[in-house]
């Protein structure tokens, strides 16, 4: 499911070689992180959510063909510094 959600977002964006999917196993699902070029953020959500919504439905049907559970999430690297 990793290479198949890299090459749709990489599809959508300017900066295709900045993005970077990263698997996370989360109890009896995975979570598959997206890290992009934050001027590309915009395009990979859409127009009130859409682009983002579609390419989660078709995640969860491929991985449910598989088996599987699997949830997306774009993580802005910025967010990870913590307040103090």
């Amino acid at each position: 499911m990793q290479a198949f959600v890299e090459f749709i977002v990489k599809g959508l964006v300017d900066r295709p070689e900045a993005v970077m999917v990263t698997p996370v196993t989360k109890g009896d699902s995975t979570v598959l992180e997206v890290r992009l070029d934050p001027a590309d953020v915009g395009r990979i959500i859409g127009k009130q959510g859409s682009t983002i919504h579609a390419i989660r439905g078709l995640l969860q049907v491929g991985a449910a063909k598989q088996g599987k559970r699997c949830s997306l999430e774009i993580v802005e690297d910025g967010d990870e510094g913590g307040r103090s």
